[in-house]
């Protein structure tokens, strides 16, 4: 099983830097850095509203499971 992050393609569309959307949504650039690049085991609710809400998205856009064969 593996959960593909999708937050590069979020701030991309949304023209939004890392530092930016890090300071708006009140988390450090490193751990934002770690989620972006899947380097989290996990992430809270609290977290991923704040992300959705500042992204304007659902949180089906951040996220996506991919089946191991």
């Amino acid at each position: 099983m593996a959960i593909i992050i999708r937050l590069d393609r979020m701030m991309a569309d949304r023209k939004m830097s890392l530092n930016e959307l890090a300071e708006r949504v009140g988390m450090s650039n490193v751990n934002l850095s770690n989620l972006k690049n899947g380097k989290m085991k996990g992430i809270r609710f609290e977290t991923m509203e704040a992300i959705c809400k500042v992204l304007d998205c659902q949180p089906g856009n951040l996220f996506e499971y991919v089946k191991d064969d």
